[in-house]
């Protein structure tokens, strides 16, 4: 066990689980951020030593700020929690579908991010990892590229959120820089989760996407920031 500090929202299954079991194997303690108490304290019975619960729902503004007075430091934030309620292209996405995406995708990460940098502030070494997509990429939606056949403009709701996330990465590590923080966005590739249909299906693991994020979440100094990076680390362009 060393002292730094770790929360993964949306930690309690699929990818979060795995990144909250990877730092908690490389010795920091890890908050598992769930909405239900229930499925976080069963996902810290899973995860082991250093695992500690915390009750988290990312869209609920009074849950964020009673999150963050029970975490006087932390070293790394994982804005892992999203949700992908709709495939449709843009024409057949209700506008509804769009706000509930955002509301979790975008809107959520800010104000987690906001709540929780007092405590990012109290490190000698804070880090940042937004959980995106490679489908969020406008370079590869348009042109070939090694994770996905580009031209179709299904997933509008999800794909634009995670365009606005990486957005939100840059701007966050512009204003962040100075101050020692690296704040990187993640392209885990298709993975075999709940996040929707398509992925359910999906034979990709989570274990390995959750690589990508510990890699992210343990940058040394000199490492990048305001990046976009696949889960082997290869850089995924805007």
């Amino acid at each position: 066990m060393n002292d730094r500090i770790a929360l993964v929202t949306g930690a309690n299954k699929g990818i979060g689980k795995h990144i909250a079991r990877l730092l908690a194997a490389e010795g920091l303690t890890v908050y598992v951020g769930a909405r239900n108490p229930g499925r976080g304290e069963r996902a810290v019975e899973e995860i082991g030593p250093g695992a500690r619960p915390l009750v988290l729902d990312v869209t609920d503004p009074d849950s964020i700020a009673q999150a963050a007075a029970q975490v006087e430091r932390l070293d790394v934030l994982v804005n892992n929690a999203g949700i992908s309620p709709s495939l449709a292209s843009p024409a057949d996405t209700l506008i509804e579908e769009y706000r509930h995406t955002f509301e979790t995708n975008v809107f959520a990460v800010a104000a987690v991010t906001n709540a929780f940098l007092p405590a990012l502030g109290r490190s000698p070494h804070p880090r940042i990892v937004n959980v995106s997509s490679g489908t969020a990429s406008l370079t590869w939606s348009t042109n070939p590229n090694p994770q996905f056949a580009p031209g179709s403009g299904g997933a509008a709701a999800y794909r634009s959120s995670k365009a606005a996330l990486n957005a939100l990465t840059v701007f966050y590590a512009q204003t962040l820089a100075e101050d020692g923080f690296k704040v990187n966005s993640l392209a885990p590739g298709l993975r075999a989760t709940d996040l929707n249909p398509r992925a359910a299906a999906a034979g990709g693991d989570p274990a390995e996407a959750a690589q990508g994020a510990l890699r992210l979440a343990l940058l040394p100094d000199d490492g990048p920031t305001g990046g976009f990076f696949s889960w082997d680390g290869t850089p995924v362009p805007w």
